[in-house]
């Protein structure tokens, strides 16, 4: 697929997530629910990942005696501390601050949407079905060709690869100095870290779903 979608995601702090850190702010007498969610999700995280405390301070630049006091919630982190210690698991500040349970764990992506459109043209259609903020290790599409017209992709990063299924209409796959014909309902995996194309072999519109995922 073209270039633009293998940029990196953008994980600078944000007013969404100070304010999902000053969401559980202590009320007078009672305890901090985000101090004491944040403990839990820090101690868990460094348990996933084999760490102890003297390794999180190097990966994150805090100092062992305040990763210490955020895991038993005696500390109540900056903004700044905590994003330095989302960026040493790899993760965004939203998913180290934010509950996963308190979600519906359901994300729909509209039809109607026309952010979901990467082309439309007479030629071509490319709608992606991955929601637009997701990591792009895996993306989605539905293509639309009309008959004889072509996508061609030059190669993308090593280790790349393309899964295309044809709902509607019939497919010729190249990819390198390969090539195979498919039909209606045939799925093809190929190669996409070298130069591939899929072409409309036939005289209707050709409709299918393309998944391609990076290592």
């Amino acid at each position: 697929m073209p270039d633009s979608h293998d940029l990196p995601e953008d994980k600078r702090p944000d007013f969404a997530a100070e304010t999902a850190l000053r969401r559980g702010a202590p009320q007078p007498g009672g305890t901090d629910p985000a101090s004491e969610f944040l403990c839990q999700r820090v101690t868990e995280l460094r348990q996933q990942h084999r760490f102890t405390l003297e390794q999180l301070a190097a990966a994150s630049g805090v100092s062992r005696s305040m990763l210490s006091q955020i895991e038993r919630g005696r500390a109540n982190p900056t903004l700044a501390v905590t994003y330095r210690i989302a960026q040493a698991f790899g993760i965004s500040i939203g998913e180290l601050v934010d509950d996963p349970s308190a979600s519906t764990g359901i994300e729909v992506v509209y039809g109607n949407d026309p952010a979901t459109l990467f082309r439309a043209d007479h030629e071509c259609q490319i709608r992606t079905l991955s929601p637009l903020h997701q990591e792009k290790s895996v993306e989605f599409y539905e293509i639309r060709l009309q008959p004889r017209a072509r996508l061609a992709s030059s190669a993308h990063y090593d280790g790349t690869r393309e899964l295309f299924t044809v709902a509607e209409g019939c497919a010729r796959i190249l990819s390198g100095g390969t090539s195979c014909d498919l039909g209606n309902g045939d799925t093809a995996q190929y190669r996409a870290d070298v130069d591939h194309c899929i072409t409309n072999a036939g005289d209707d519109a050709l409709r299918g779903y393309l998944v391609v995922t990076y290592k």
